[in-house]
């Protein structure tokens, strides 16, 4: 038997339900937010995700899914979002768009060649914003403000952000200078891969898996000492934005994340998921103000943070959160005989264009068979059509949880299931069963 390939799943049933509700939902926030969507393709040049991503991260040194197609081009399966957004905002010249700034999102697949475990995938699929043309630190808190936001929408408890600053290039090359005189005595110590970023980046050696615990880690210089006074304004602003939308943070001295284009603010977004250890960062982003230039564009600052849905959908089940209601049907349609399918098939076609959930029966079950079939799916109402229901223009409807029979005319069937589904979502006292309040 042929079987998916490591670090990949499949999607289907309750679990495909709940996605498509998530998606839905990002997407109905992003037009709160007023963000335009792109999607940008699958595979890229290798060099975009060198350049813009870094050839010091683990993505690149380590993670990606390189190729070389038949035009004997380099292409690279895209492992995260931000490079091909940022390549698309150059290649199309959106800096010249009138509205100012550009503000966009995307979702879809990406794919990291790593060790598969809970939460993480080598074919993950991940949502994400970048917003190009300000520096204004009120667009860092909007941004953060979209994932707190949207965690709190589905009931995720203690959300919290972690950021800090990195500064600006100047702040960052005293930073730089000040980490390679601190870690230069004690690099035998270090593990290959800090060893390797010590000249290259030795940012890089704070976000360390491997010597995070190290006492040698715990005292190194702190960010906050190295900052000019323009960086620091610029976080403390984004610290009082925050606070005017009562979005609870910590500054996380340490926090650098682990790609190389970020400067000034840098933030994850965490819940307190019980059980949940250390996957309870959900998601991570910050500012990065020379992407667009080093990836061939000209000087514009720009901000995004990207989430995993894998991650998101495992805080979900830690916290007995479905996001979905249960999957009811609004009719299910019985017909008697071959006969009478093409008027089964009219009626349940004009149902579904006037907005009802409906199924029909194609497997020509016995009665008794259709109403536990009904019950399995959950339906309110089961639609029975035989030659006599044709004959006459009336359909007999049967209600599954009271057991009530109707004899509705088949003219007034559409008015009938809204004035059902009107009274189903009333909440006035004064109901009496016939109220026809809408919520």
């Amino acid at each position: 038997m042929i079987q998916k390939p490591k670090g990949t799943y499949d999607v289907n049933g309750e679990k495909g339900r709940k996605i498509l509700y998530l998606e839905k939902l990002l997407a109905a926030l992003m037009e709160n937010y007023h963000y335009q969507y792109v999607r940008t393709p699958l595979f890229e040049s290798s060099e975009l995700f060198h350049r813009g991503v870094g050839e010091t991260t683990d993505i690149v040194s380590k993670e990606t899914y390189d190729f070389i197609d038949r035009g004997n081009r380099n292409m690279t399966l895209r492992p995260e979002g931000t490079a091909g957004v940022v390549r698309s905002y150059i290649e199309n010249k959106m800096y010249g768009d009138v509205i100012q700034p550009v503000k966009t999102w995307y979702y879809g697949p990406m794919y990291r060649y790593e060790r598969p475990q809970s939460g993480r995938f080598r074919e993950f699929y991940q949502f994400g914003v970048e917003v190009f043309g300000t520096n204004d630190p009120l667009m860092d808190a909007e941004v953060i403000s979209i994932p707190v936001n949207f965690y709190r929408l589905l009931g995720l408890k203690g959300i919290k952000v972690n950021i800090n600053s990195l500064g600006d290039q100047e702040s960052r090359l005293r930073y730089r200078e000040a980490l390679i005189e601190y870690f230069k005595p004690h690099l035998e110590s270090l593990c290959n891969d800090c060893k390797e970023r010590f000249l290259k980046n030795p940012l890089r050696i704070l976000d360390c898996k491997v010597d995070s615990e190290k006492e040698i880690m715990k005292h190194a210089p702190k960010m906050q000492d190295y900052l000019n006074e323009e960086s620091k304004q610029h976080f403390e602003k984004v610290k009082e934005y925050l606070e005017a939308m009562q979005i609870e943070y910590s500054v996380n001295p340490n926090l650098v994340r682990g790609l190389d284009y970020y400067t000034y603010t840098v933030f994850e977004v965490e819940a307190s998921v019980e059980g949940f250890g250390s996957q309870n960062v959900l998601c991570g982003g910050g500012r990065y103000n020379h992407l667009v230039e080093t990836i061939g564009g000209p000087s514009t600052p720009g901000v995004g943070f990207a989430m995993g849905m894998e991650r998101l959908l495992t805080a979900l089940e830690f916290e007995n959160i479905n996001p979905v209601e249960e999957n009811v049907l609004d009719a299910y349609i019985v017909p008697l005989s071959e006969e009478v399918k093409k008027e089964a098939l009219s009626l349940t076609n004009a149902l579904r264009l006037s907005g009802f959930t409906v199924e029909i029966d194609t497997l020509n079950r016995s009665m008794k068979s259709n109403f536990k079939t009904s019950e399995r799916m959950h339906a309110r109402y089961v639609i029975i059509i035989g030659e006599d229901e044709v004959k006459e223009n009336i359909l007999t409807v049967k209600e599954n949880q009271t057991k009530e029979e109707y004899k509705v005319a088949l003219a007034d069937i559409i008015d009938f299931l809204d004035q059902t589904m009107i009274h189903d979502e009333c909440d006035c006292e004064e109901c009496d069963g016939t109220c026809h309040h809408e919520k």
